[in-house]
């Protein structure tokens, strides 16, 4: 009797691996095992809609729980893999209240793991209305302690801590960003994005401070009262939250003697060294064609697809990754669509303004287009997406020109497919 396929980690890749094996005519035993208490959920309306009361938790629910018994997918909540044992094919797994623990035997061994928040190592990190965003339940605890804070301060200025600050501020609260680096968004972004963002949340009343150094979270009595910079500056905060990046779980990969390089190390077919081992998601380091190399990616577009590349191989269709990655975000009202990675580019040119609230900024790398980020231009980013997939050539002149339609670059089949 097979063994079926274990798939540890009940985030979105871990998710789509099941729905998707079962799409694809997979017959075989599933299992789900995930530390987390919650069937599985959307993470991005955690840092948006979740905290703004626009959505519950019952609505960003991924399916819910009967769609895992009719598609016979056994969901393990609040357990955690404790061990893998590659010669024994199995996972260890932990006991919880009322259960004991136990093995799972595998044929197949999905890592969705995941990774974890980046904790602030400074003085006072450990006060209370001190607070990070990823689980549900941290999201829970934002909202409880957003509904009662009146300063909040924001420690980190990329994706998350910009949409934490945009929703505080919706909120009615006075609101402070602190950025380490020269510019919000920097590693990601060209200087125009990171200051239209800049300028974005100061017209909301958002206080922005780059090259912002923390030196100690000061409080009393056991809670936070501000943050220090190094400079002897102190931001006043009755509650900061922290947006500090993260940090891929690949502890337990590493324990079994998998290959670890910037998460968990896998080929083009998403297997680690252990052939009948596979990670996806934020934890797995894989080739990328659009780099020219390896690359992390943290996203739900990355997980999902990456997930159905897995589902397809053990399904019996042998499939390499070769999605181009594609990002975005939500802050106020304004949408930023990225597609491609802009690493070692070397010109830029946009199109549109910052003025007009619409913009795109199109990078290039030895003259050929690598990446897209737009600001409320939909439709440059689904063009910008299917012309860097598809390899076509688009000039820095073609994109800066706003005469120029960029959907007559495209063969055929794929203009209209838009």
């Amino acid at each position: 009797m097979s063994s079926g396929t274990v798939i540890v980690g009940t985030g979105q890749a871990g998710f789509q691996t099941a729905a998707s094996l079962r799409n694809a005519g997979y017959l075989e035993p599933i299992t789900m095992i995930g530390d987390e208490p919650h069937i599985p959920h959307q993470r991005p309306p955690l840092s948006k809609g979740f905290l703004l009361g626009k959505q519950s938790a019952e609505s960003i629910a991924l399916r819910p729980e009967k769609f895992y018994r009719d598609h016979r997918i056994e969901l393990l909540t609040g357990r955690r893999v404790t061990a893998i044992e590659p010669s024994a094919r199995r996972v260890v797994v932990d006991g919880r209240a009322g259960s004991g623990g136990g093995t799972f035997a595998y044929d197949k061994l999905v890592l969705s793991v995941g990774a974890r928040n980046r904790k602030l190592a400074v003085a006072g990190a450990e006060l209370d209305g001190v607070l990070y965003l990823r689980s549900l339940g941290e999201a829970v605890e934002v909202k409880e302690r957003l509904a009662g804070a009146h300063e909040v301060v924001v420690i980190g200025g990329g994706f998350v801590g910009l949409e934490l600050a945009s929703v505080a501020s919706a909120m009615g609260k006075s609101v402070t960003v602190l950025e380490m680096l020269p510019r919000l968004m920097s590693r990601v972004v060209a200087p125009v994005i990171s200051d239209f963002y800049r300028g974005l949340h100061g017209g909301h009343g958002v206080r922005v401070q780059c090259d912002a150094s923390v030196e100690r979270i000061v409080g009393a009595n056991g809670k936070a009262l501000g943050v220090m910079l190094s400079d002897g500056t102190t931001v006043p905060a009755d509650l900061v939250l922290i947006g500090a990046g993260v940090i891929p779980n690949v502890e337990l990969a590493a324990e079994a003697g998998l290959t670890i390089t910037n998460g968990i190390a896998v080929n083009s077919y998403l297997q680690t060294s252990n052939d009948d081992i596979y990670a996806i998601g934020d934890c797995a380091e894989h080739p990328c064609v659009f780099v020219g190399g390896r690359i992390r990616l943290e996203s739900v577009q990355n997980a999902s697809d990456q997930a159905q590349c897995v589902a397809a191989t053990i399904a019996g269709a042998r499939k390499q990754y070769e999605e181009l990655p594609w990002f975005w975000t939500d802050q106020f009202d304004i949408k930023l669509q990225m597609a491609g990675i802009s690493l070692g580019h070397d010109q830029i040119v946009t199109r549109g303004s910052a003025e007009s609230r619409k913009l795109s900024v199109f990078y290039f790398r030895e003259g050929r287009l690598v990446a897209v980020d737009s600001i409320n231009r939909p439709l440059d980013h689904m063009i910008g997406r299917k012309l860097i997939a598809a390899g076509i050539t688009l000039t820095p002149e073609q994109a800066c020109d706003e005469s120029v339609d960029l959907r007559r670059l495209m063969k055929a089949p794929e203009a209209s497919a838009i």
